[in-house]
């Protein structure tokens, strides 16, 4: 006789069993890595002749960024090179990962696979470069956001599910 594990089911929100959960957070992780590395290799060849004009709010920019989420600590990080940033970051990796274990919700899966994939991308580009590709600048009005990637995308995109996952509250 063959037992299997029944989730019960819940009203708008799917509670899937550990394996497809990782599977949903892993695929998204791994596209959150790899949008990020392509779109900074494309940048990197791109944009080593200089910036480039997109729209009136859009440019295009190249930027190496040392410090953390747009340039915050960037002196401090500079003397300390990437090692620190890289740690933490995978440090980070880490508590998430042990988060999406216990978790059973596609959303909350999709979220911390978002965040993982985004931090993995900028923990490569200082592994690797010594610093985080940034090239993406919106600016109004003479007033310019700070520089970001696709991995910060994926990261804020990642925090906003999770936050949106909490104000659904457990429907489990």
């Amino acid at each position: 006789m063959k037992f299997e594990a029944k989730c019960p089911a819940t009203d708008g929100d799917t509670v899937m069993r550990g394996v497809g959960i990782k599977r949903i957070a892993g695929l998204v992780a791994l596209a959150a890595l790899s949008v990020d590395q392509l779109t900074k290799w494309l940048a990197e060849q791109w944009l080593a002749g200089g910036d480039a004009a997109v729209a009136p709010f859009f440019n295009l920019v190249l930027l190496h960024n040392r410090g953390v989420s747009f340039g915050l600590f960037q002196s401090a990080f500079t003397q300390s090179g990437p090692w620190l940033p890289t740690v933490l970051a995978l440090g980070i990796v880490v508590v998430l990962s042990v988060w999406l274990r216990q978790t059973r919700r596609r959303l909350d899966a999709v979220a911390l696979g978002s965040i993982i994939g985004g931090a993995l991308g900028n923990v490569v580009d200082r592994v690797l470069r010594g610093a985080v590709t940034d090239f993406l600048d919106f600016h109004l009005a003479g007033h310019h956001w700070p520089a970001f990637n696709m991995a910060d995308v994926a990261v804020v995109t990642g925090a906003s599910l999770l936050a949106l996952s909490s104000f659904r509250g457990d429907k489990q």
